[in-house]
């Protein structure tokens, strides 16, 4: 009589792993095609063009494609004033117009008005290393102006409204 004696779990996976190996000798192998265009290529491990951006990123590649540089350049001086001149002087005057790289300061006084044209040199150099060199280059100075009573294209030569005051 001859005893069988029972299969060993190592001998249950080795039959498995045989007949696993079999059936997929017996499959065809897939055939790889061939995708027209060009191909891609893997960025390893830093981000590459395709993999998800920062908006700041993407508003930069969209400046930098359109060429609104300058624009931009020239919208940070009217947005970023308080922080390219200092709280204390931006307090006291804000900027109004950036025509040809002349910038209209008016200040909320003619005594601020002088101190400014004073700081001027300061305030240039402040603006040309944080905003750039070519946007802003002169600075132009100017206080307050008194009210006006003409109103519209017209107006009669004499005293103006205080004519029949007295």
């Amino acid at each position: 009589m001859s005893e069988e004696r029972p299969a060993r779990p190592s001998d249950i996976a080795r039959a498995a792993l045989d007949a696993a190996r079999a059936a997929s000798a017996s499959r065809p192998r897939p055939t790889r095609r061939r995708i027209a265009g060009p191909r891609r290529r893997w960025t390893g491990a830093h981000p590459g063009a395709d993999d998800p951006q920062t908006l700041g990123s993407l508003v930069q590649s969209l400046v930098r494609e359109e060429d609104w540089t300058t624009q931009t350049l020239v919208g940070s001086v009217f947005g970023r004033w308080s922080a390219l001149v200092g709280s204390d002087i931006a307090a006291h005057c804000r900027p109004q117009t950036l025509t040809d790289g002349e910038l209209l300061v008016v200040a909320e006084s003619t005594a601020w008005a002088t101190q400014l044209r004073l700081l001027a040199p300061t305030i240039l150099n402040r603006l040309r290393a944080q905003v750039g060199g070519d946007v802003v280059t002169r600075l132009r100075v100017v206080g307050p102006t008194a009210p006006s009573w003409s109103k519209g294209p017209r107006s009669v030569r004499g005293r103006g409204p205080r004519d029949t005051y007295g």
